[in-house]
């Protein structure tokens, strides 16, 4: 019987074993002491940003795509099939166990500053990608799950993102008034600072808005926001109890790398898409049109399925297992990582993508969501 059960399962889902390897992000956060005390080798400091921006691009292009779609009749299964829930619960006690270890770590005066900023650098990794654990874990309906998403959101400092996606993302993507869908024409160091502030500014309004229809002050305990600032407070005073006030600076950069990694996939994933419209003028409900797509098997692997982020916004119910590569969807070239290097550079960027938006248009402007004072020419992908 146990036999007949493992195999259902693998034909459900062939990468069914493959979603475990989810945890080598946060498991970044346990491997540079180690590596370092047995090689010797101070670059092991810096293993986060390698792994991401180095090794998995390379095995992305090594491997290539898997367009798989999980078939509707094995959807109730697959969602019902608890494995797949602590692939992400297991992500938070790896990701808090070594943010306390770096914390340790960056106190001991032997360490010098170059190693120091490698380590920083190695968990703010940890902590954008943690972001993408709290973003599936949000989603959903169940109280542990939501309870989850806040606190992986804490090493981030970034609590207000579970209340600004679901009810400000969701509602607003690839249309000129959300933040966090970039423009045709904005570079992702303008795109950065506009979705930041753009997404906190939104959250406050949100939650202050769903409070007030329930009678509450937007000082209520109530409040998802408060809620999630009030776990990183207490987090971060127990690093400062623990290991001093010198750990502060730790705090705030590996949360800034986290955060720019964060807003650095938003930028991809929306750039220059705009929602069609309807007759009375409205934008019309959000589908697999809307959002960048990408089959990047190893990625797609690392990251529980963010880039089939097409599937994600038309059908935001849908657990990470069970979302669908879309014929419908505007493809990205590479995966995540390597979008974002291009990204870093805007001249690059837009090298690559501005003809890809421009044709998944059929080369007209006025069904792009374009940067205002935007006027430079474009000739579209052949």
């Amino acid at each position: 019987m146990a036999g007949m059960v493992f195999d259902n399962s693998a034909a459900r889902d062939p990468k069914r074993y493959l979603w475990i390897l989810g945890l080598i992000a946060p498991g970044c956060a346990l491997l540079p002491s180690i590596l370092v005390q047995h090689t010797g080798l101070q670059l092991f400091w810096w293993i986060g940003p390698i792994i991401i921006f180095l090794v998995i691009p390379l095995l992305d292009v090594a491997i290539g795509e898997d367009g798989s779609r999980p078939r509707e009749e094995d959807y109730a299964a697959l969602t019902e099939d608890r494995y797949y829930r602590w692939c992400t619960y297991l992500a938070l006690p790896l990701q808090i166990t070594g943010l306390f270890i770096a914390g340790y770590l960056w106190a001991d005066p032997g360490l010098d500053l170059v190693d120091k900023i490698g380590l920083a650098t190695t968990l703010g990794v940890v902590s954008g990608v943690g972001i993408n654990a709290a973003h599936e874990l949000g989603h959903r309906a169940e109280h542990l799950e939501r309870r989850l998403a806040k606190i992986a959101l804490a090493q981030s400092a970034y609590g207000h993102f579970f209340v600004e996606h679901n009810r400000g993302h969701h509602a607003r993507v690839a249309t000129p008034a959300d933040p966090a869908s970039a423009r045709f024409g904005e570079s992702l160091w303008q795109f950065i600072p506009r979705s930041a502030i753009g997404g906190v500014r939104s959250a406050v309004r949100l939650e202050g808005e769903r409070l007030s229809r329930r009678g509450k002050s937007w000082f209520s305990p109530n409040n998802h926001i408060l809620q999630a600032w009030a776990i990183t407070l207490a987090l971060f005073g127990a690093m400062v109890v623990l290991f001093g006030w010198i750990v502060l600076p730790f705090l705030a950069l590996q949360a800034l790398i986290g955060i720019t990694l964060l807003e650095s996939v938003n930028y991809i994933e929306h750039y220059g898409l705009l929602r069609s419209r309807r007759p009375d003028g409205g934008f019309a409900r959000c589908s697999p049109r809307d959002s960048w797509n990408s089959d990047h098997l190893v990625t797609n692997v690392f990251l529980f399925h963010l880039q089939r982020h097409s599937d994600h916004h038309a059908n935001p119910g849908r657990r990470y297992q069970t979302l669908r590569s879309s014929e419908q969807a505007p493809q990205l070239p590479a995966g995540y990582a390597t979008m974002i290097l291009l990204a870093a550079v805007p001249p690059l960027w837009r090298a690559v993508m501005d003809r890809r938006v421009l044709a998944h248009y059929g080369g007209d402007r006025t069904l792009i969501n374009t940067r205002p004072g935007n006027g430079r020419q474009i000739s579209p992908a052949r």
